[in-house]
């Protein structure tokens, strides 16, 4: 069963007008956005967006159930594209809940998991693009290491590209359960309490759907998409995601760097956005109830300017 994590969190952080309109740019299973429509009033408006097609029917429903409720189906990167087509110059807040959900992880024949056989596909929206599966019979040793290596920070990407071009050599790569194999008897240290294909499986399916890509685009146009006094909430779950959008907030809220001593107003440095409080991660008693919790972190900013 899936659980949304921070979730009275995130709406209480993202929620500062309830007759304003909201954005829920990773729909899931609509665990934010049925919480976002409580808090919202009348008047309120919510669009969310996903690329998963079986998102879609949860969406489809809530559309017909409230019609505060809009829906498309996509990446949350082609949000500006999206505002444009409905009129919409600017929006009082962004939610993201990055990464993959658990009903993508529990369906084995959406391949994102090495704990169940299954399709080697990997893809969120499995209406179009290329499979993991795809992408692997025709990588070189050397891009695979690097994804290996850029997105799932691993330590032995140049020995474990070379195990999956090998294998790929014998026989196509078709199923998570032998990728993950091939992965794992190529992993010279196991970490403890860690699946020793984690990384590779992470890295692979961040190539697969242009997870980076799609957030560093819309991090750049979020503070454009808001109005002031709008706020964006990010809540994620690795490292690379994490330091992106920290590294975001912080220079947004910092303005133009200048060189020490320079003589400048403070209202020329052209701060964007201010941080609001520390980042937040989930409680004990909700990292009990969902173990996935454990690595959440959720960030804060507000528009100023």
């Amino acid at each position: 069963m899936h659980q949304t994590v921070l979730l009275r969190e995130a709406v209480n952080a993202l929620v500062t007008a309830p007759s304003g309109l909201y954005v829920d740019g990773t729909f899931g299973r609509g665990g934010h956005s049925r919480l976002l429509l409580q808090a919202l009033d009348d008047k309120g408006r919510l669009l969310a967006v996903d690329k998963d097609p079986a998102a879609c029917e949860v969406a489809e429903t809530m559309a017909d159930e409230d019609p505060r409720f809009s829906f498309y189906h996509g990446s949350f990167a082609d949000l500006p594209a999206r505002l444009r087509a409905m009129g919409v110059s600017a929006v009082d807040g962004i939610l993201l809940d990055l990464g993959v959900s658990s009903p993508q992880l529990d369906e084995a024949q959406r391949g994102f998991s090495f704990m169940h056989d299954g399709p080697l596909d990997m893809r969120m929206d499995t209406t179009s693009g290329e499979t993991a599966a795809q992408w692997l019979a025709y990588a070189d040793a050397a891009d695979i290491a690097a994804v290996l290596k850029d997105y799932g920070e691993e330590r032995f990407a140049k020995r474990i590209a070379n195990a999956i071009v090998d294998a790929r050599d014998e026989a196509p790569l078709t199923t998570t359960g032998r990728l993950a194999k091939v992965v794992s008897e190529a992993n010279p240290r196991w970490e403890k309490h860690k699946h020793p294909a984690t990384r590779a499986f992470q890295a692979i399916r961040i190539k697969v759907n242009r997870e980076l890509d799609d957030l560093q685009d819309l991090l750049k146009a979020s503070v454009d998409l808001l109005k002031v006094g709008g706020r964006l909430v990010v809540i994620s779950f690795h490292s690379l995601e994490d330091r992106m959008v920290k590294r975001y907030m912080r220079d947004m809220a910092r303005g133009e760097q200048l060189p020490p001593g320079v003589p400048v107003l403070d209202a020329a440095l052209n701060r964007r956005l201010k941080l609001v409080g520390k980042a937040i991660k989930a409680s004990p008693e909700e990292v009990g109830e969902n173990a996935r919790a454990r690595s959440a972190v959720m960030r804060v900013a507000e528009k100023i300017a």
